[in-house]
């Protein structure tokens, strides 16, 4: 199976509640490299990259957020592949 690269940007209360540490958990566990990163308009940005369905389930995952955190979207696209040997925090 090939790899493949997305970008995802997660709007709501999602700074300052965990949510960057919940997204590193959960694609370590799910074998995906990248990053997640807090933006300035208070958003999360993530570039994961991995099997389509670990990232579907990554996604997923996005919109329930930790325990403190409030979802209001998920934006995906796909993006041009790169190559991380594992994911952080930035």
């Amino acid at each position: 199976m090939t790899a493949k690269t997305k970008a995802i940007s997660v709007k709501g209360r999602v700074q300052g509640v965990g949510f960057r540490y919940f997204v590193l958990r959960n694609a370590k566990r799910l074998g995906i490299r990248g990053f997640v990163k807090n933006m300035p308009d208070r958003s999360v940005y993530i570039e994961a990259q991995g099997q389509e369905e670990n990232l579907n389930e990554l996604i997923g995952l996005c919109w329930k957020g930790p325990e403190r955190s409030r979802v209001d979207s998920v934006e995906t696209n796909e993006v041009v592949r790169k190559e991380w040997n594992d994911f952080y925090v930035e």
